[in-house]
């Protein structure tokens, strides 16, 4: 039986006002209802505590990070689920419609691809481009393209950690 992990209340409040910061300075909002919304930053915490990043609280993880990349929170589908759905997969992120109570946030599907198929999509865009003299960059969360040897450590868009990074090209 797994030993249950408690995160402290200061931990989980401190956490959740840096991700409120940072998704209001990125032009992003976090869910009005606070308690839900610490809910779900307390699962981050619980789940880099038990995994050592910050897997999606909606999501199941397999436990090996290079697998869980795109549902490391913020995770590569948040964007286009804001734009179609108005809230991210498990409603974190909602958009200034949801803000301003206009609607309110509801389940959406799930558009994560299995893994296979996420894998050919990838071999289909690096095939096309070949012809580059530096590799190109790809942030998963934000979709941030920069062409050079590396990738930056932090994305200057949505402010992704390197390892968020793939080469895209």
């Amino acid at each position: 039986m797994k030993e249950r992990i408690v995160i402290p209340a200061e931990e989980t409040d401190r956490l959740y006002e840096k991700l409120k910061g940072e998704a209001e300075s990125g032009g992003y909002n976090l869910n009005p209802d606070t308690e839900f919304a610490k809910g779900l930053v307390e699962s981050l915490l619980i789940n880099e505590k038990r995994y050592g990043y910050w897997n999606c609280p909606c999501r199941l993880s397999s436990g090996d990070k290079q697998k869980d990349l795109d549902i490391i929170c913020p995770c590569d589908y948040r964007d286009p689920d804001l734009t179609e759905y108005d809230a991210c997969f498990c409603a974190l992120y909602v958009s200034r419609r949801v803000m301003s109570g206009e609607i309110k946030a509801h389940t959406i599907p799930e558009r994560r691809q299995p893994a296979d198929i996420r894998e050919k999509e990838q071999k289909k865009a690096v095939a096309a481009f070949t012809q580059l003299s530096l590799p190109v960059w790809r942030c998963k969360v934000c979709g941030y393209l920069c062409a050079r040897e590396s990738p930056p450590d932090i994305c200057p868009v949505c402010k992704a950690k390197k390892e968020r990074f793939e080469r895209f090209i």
